[in-house]
C-alpha cells in the first residue's frame, strides 16, 4: 500500500488555518475565495482517499456530526460568573471607591489600572482545550452546568480547533468568550426570515442563543456565528499577570479578541471609556449594550476576591439606548411575493445609530393598531440590533388635529383585487397570484436572488422594465429573452445586455436545492429546501410524493407540507416548472440513500478494500441512510477492515467497537 501523502497534507491544512485565521478573526485575508476553495477541494480529495490523515482539528471537521437528541449538561471547570452593573457615572465612581476600600489603597497611591473591554451583546461560552486542541464547548448555563454544544461551536470559523504557534499551551485551559451575530448576518438572517413569513429575532442576542442551541451543527453553521475571547476560567500549567498579558497571549493562540481594549486610569478613565463608545457604538461590526470595566492586574484581582455571583473586580457599565424623534409623512402598503400586504411607515428623514433613516416596517395591520400609528405623528425610532429601523412608540401628547387611524387598503394597490386574511394569520394577502405585477416583480427578485439561482446582472430595475414590456409573465420567459429584447430598454448598453444573458444561461443546471428555494414556495427557506432536494434527489420525484412522505423529512412540519403539496397541485404551477425544463433548465439530481436501514450507525473505514475504493464504499452507506466518518471514536456502529489496518483496528477494539472484514461488510449490504 502506498505511503499516505502527509507532507501535503499537513501544509494544506497549515494553509487552510492561516487563511482562517486571517480572514475570521484578523479581518485581513490573504486569499481570495477561488483559491481558498482549491485548498479545501484539495484537502477533501487526498483525506477521502486516505482517511487515516483526518484528524479532529483537521479544517475538514467543522461540519461533520449527526443532528443531537439533545444537549448533555457540562459542569464548568470555574464557574462562569455574571457581571454587576452600573447604570450612570455614579454608580461607577461607587465601584471603584469599593475596590480602593477592598485593596487598601490611600489618598497616596494612585488610581488604580484598570482595563476597558466592550461587552458583545451576545451568549457567553466556554472552551475546554487540552494540550492546545479543543475538546469541548459550553453555554454558560446557571454558571456552574452548562450545555454540551462542542459540535456547533465546531462549526464557528473564529473558534480555533488547535491553539496556534509554538508558545506553550496549558495542559488543560477554559477559555471563555462570547458568541455573537454581527450587524450584517442579524441583518440578512431576519430579511429572509421576514420573506418566509417566519418570527423575525429581536436581537442580536436572541439570534445568536437560537442559533447556537440548533440541535444539527448544520443548521448552525449556516448563520455565520463569531466568537470573542475574553477571559479564562480553569487554567491548568500557564500563568500571566495582568488582563491584559491574557488577551495578548488568546491572540497568538489564536483567538478573536478585541482591538477597542485600553488600558484606563481610575474611574475618569472609565467614564471616558463609556462615553466613546456611547457615541462610537455605531461604527462596530457588531451589537454592545455597554463595556466593561476590570481592574487589569491579577494580584489586585485575587485580592478582591468574589461574591457568589459575581466579580468584585469587573463591573458592566451600561450604554444608554439610542433612540430619536421623527414624523410619519406617510404609510405604504408594499405587496410581496406571496401576497402579503406590509404597511410601511414613511418618515422624515433622519439620522440614528450611524445612518439615515426614511422607512420603517410596520409588519402588520395589528402591528399598526396596536402602536396607534397614524400620518403625522410624532415617533421614538430606534433600530433593532442597531440595524433594522422600528418605531419604538408614538407620542401622543404631540399629535396634532384629530387624524383617522391608519387601516390598510381593502384592496390591492397593485392590482385592485380585494385582499384577503386567512385564518390564523396576521397578513393581509392578495390572492391574485397571477395577474398581480408587484408579486410578479417580487417572485422574479426571489428567482434571481443570489440564494436561489444566483442570476448576477439581472436586478429589481430590469425586472420591473421586462414586466412593463411584456417580455416576461413568469420566471421561465427569462430564458427566452434575446438580445434584441434588452436593448431597447432603458440605461441598457451592449456589455450590460450581454452579461445578462450569459448570467441566465449559465444558471440552467442549478443544484436542486436551489431550484426548489427559487420557486419561491411559502413556508420552504433555503433550508428546507436543501434537506428536501437530499430526500427527493431529483425534481420529478419530488412531484410525484405525498404528505406522509413529506412529513419524514427533517424539518418539514404540517404548514410546509400542506404548502408544497398545495403548490404541486396548481396547474399553474406545473405548467410553469414545465415550461422551466423546456427551457433547458436542468436542476443537478442529488444522491438519496435507497433505504434507511443503517440509519443512526456510523461506518469507519481502515486498510485497501478489495471490492471498493474507499468514496464507492461510503457511497454504500450513504445509500442506506448511514454515516460515514473518518475516525474511530464511542459513536462508531462498525470499523470495516481490509488489508494493512492502521491504529484505527487498535483503538476499535479498545473501545468495543464491532469490526467487520471486507466480506462481512458486503454480507451486511445484502442482508
Amino acid at each position: 500500500m502506498a505511503t499516505p501523502p502527509l507532507d501535503r497534507w499537513q501544509q494544506l491544512v497549515t494553509a487552510i488555518r492561516e487563511a482562517d485565521h486571517q480572514y475570521y478573526v484578523l479581518d485581513a485575508p490573504t486569499l481570495d475565495d477561488a483559491n481558498y476553495d482549491a485548498l479545501r477541494r484539495e484537502l477533501l480529495s487526498l483525506e477521502a482517499q486516505w482517511p487515516e490523515l483526518v484528524t479532529p482539528d483537521s479544517p475538514t471537521q467543522r461540519v461533520g456530526v449527526a443532528p443531537a437528541a439533545g444537549f448533555a449538561p457540562v459542569t464548568h471547570g470555574a464557574p462562569m460568573l455574571s457581571l454587576s452593573n452600573a447604570m450612570d457615572e455614579g454608580e461607577l465612581r461607587e465601584f471603584d471607591q469599593r475596590v480602593r476600600r477592598l485593596l487598601e489603597l490611600g489618598p497616596d497611591d494612585g488610581p488604580v489600572e484598570y482595563l476597558g473591554e466592550l461587552k458583545i451583546d451576545g451568549l457567553g461560552v466556554s472552551l475546554l482545550y487540552e494540550d492546545g486542541l479543543l475538546v469541548r464547548g459550553a453555554t454558560r448555563g446557571d454558571g456552574t452546568t452548562g450545555e454540551d454544544v462542542t459540535s456547533n461551536l465546531r462549526t464557528l470559523r473564529s473558534v480555533p480547533l488547535r491553539l496556534r504557534g509554538d508558545q506553550p499551551w496549558p495542559r488543560r485551559i477554559e477559555v471563555r468568550g462570547e458568541v455573537y451575530l454581527g450587524k450584517r448576518e442579524f441583518a440578512r438572517l431576519n430579511a429572509r426570515r421576514e420573506e418566509r413569513g417566519e418570527p423575525l429575532f429581536a436581537n442580536p442576542r436572541n439570534a445568536a442563543a437560537g442559533s447556537l442551541r440548533q440541535l444539527d451543527p448544520s443548521l448552525t453553521a449556516e448563520r455565520r456565528l463569531d466568537f470573542l475571547a475574553y477571559t479564562a476560567g480553569l487554567v491548568d500549567g500557564l500563568s500571566w499577570d495582568s488582563q491584559k498579558e491574557y488577551l495578548v497571549w488568546l491572540a497568538a493562540a489564536g483567538f478573536r479578541v478585541s482591538r477597542e481594549t485600553a488600558r484606563l486610569t481610575g474611574p475618569d478613565g472609565a467614564v471616558a471609556y463609556q462615553s466613546r463608545w456611547a457615541s462610537e457604538r455605531h461604527a462596530l461590526p457588531y451589537d454592545i449594550d455597554g463595556v466593561v470595566i476590570k481592574v487589569n492586574r491579577f494580584d489586585q484581582q485575587r485580592q478582591l476576591g468574589e461574591l457568589s455571583r459575581s466579580p468584585r473586580w469587573a463591573v458592566a457599565f451600561k450604554l444608554p439606548a439610542e433612540q430619536v424623534e421623527t414624523t410619519v409623512l406617510e404609510i405604504e402598503a408594499s405587496v410581496g411575493r406571496t401576497g402579503a400586504v406590509t404597511p410601511t411607515a414613511i418618515l422624515q428623514p433622519v439620522f440614528v445609530a450611524g445612518t439615515t433613516v426614511s422607512r420603517a416596517s410596520l409588519h402588520n395591520q395589528d402591528e399598526v393598531d396596536r402602536k396607534d400609528v397614524r400620518l403625522g405623528d410624532v415617533v421614538i425610532l430606534q433600530k433593532a440590533g442597531d440595524i433594522i429601523p422600528e418605531i419604538v412608540r408614538v407620542l401622543p401628547e404631540r399629535r396634532t388635529g384629530d387624524p383617522h387611524r391608519w387601516r390598510l387598503p381593502e384592496r390591492c394597490p397593485a392590482c385592485a383585487t380585494p385582499l384577503v386574511r386567512p385564518a390564523g394569520e396576521a397578513i393581509w394577502r392578495c390572492p391574485n397570484q397571477r395577474g398581480c405585477s408587484a408579486q410578479l416583480q417580487a417572485r422574479l427578485e426571489h428567482f434571481v436572488s443570489r440564494a436561489a439561482m444566483d442570476i448576477d446582472g439581472v436586478g429589481e430595475a430590469l425586472l420591473a422594465q421586462l414586466i412593463q414590456a411584456e417580455l416576461v409573465s413568469d420566471p421561465a420567459d427569462l430564458y427566452h429573452l434575446r438580445l434584441d429584447d434588452l436593448l431597447p430598454l432603458d440605461r441598457m448598453g451592449q456589455r450590460a445586455a450581454e452579461r445578462a444573458l450569459v448570467e441566465i444561461k449559465a444558471s440552467r443546471w442549478p443544484p436542486l436545492a436551489r431550484l426548489i428555494y427559487a420557486l419561491g414556495i411559502r413556508h420552504v427557506g433555503e433550508t428546507a429546501a436543501r434537506e428536501i432536494a437530499q430526500r427527493y434527489g431529483t425534481l420529478e420525484a419530488l412531484r410525484q410524493t405525498t404528505a406522509e412522505q413529506l412529513l419524514e423529512v427533517r424539518d418539514i412540519g404540517q404548514a410546509t407540507a400542506d404548502s408544497l403539496l398545495a403548490w404541486f397541485a396548481d396547474e399553474a404551477n406545473a405548467a410553469l416548472l414545465d415550461k422551466l425544463l423546456a427551457a433547458g433548465v436542468e436542476p443537478l439530481a442529488v444522491e438519496v440513500p435507497q433505504d434507511d436501514r443503517f440509519a443512526g450507525q456510523t461506518f469507519v473505514f481502515t486498510g485497501a478494500l478489495a471490492r471498493w475504493t474507499r468514496d464507492a464504499a461510503a457511497a454504500e452507506v450513504r445509500q442506506r441512510g448511514g454515516t460515514v466518518a473518518g475516525s474511530v471514536s464511542r459513536k462508531t456502529t462498525y470499523l470495516v477492515a481490509g488489508e494493512a489496518t492502521g491504529s484505527k483496528l487498535d483503538k476499535a477494539r479498545s473501545l468495543g467497537v464491532t469490526v467487520l472484514s471486507e466480506h462481512e461488510f458486503a454480507t451486511l449490504l445484502g442482508s
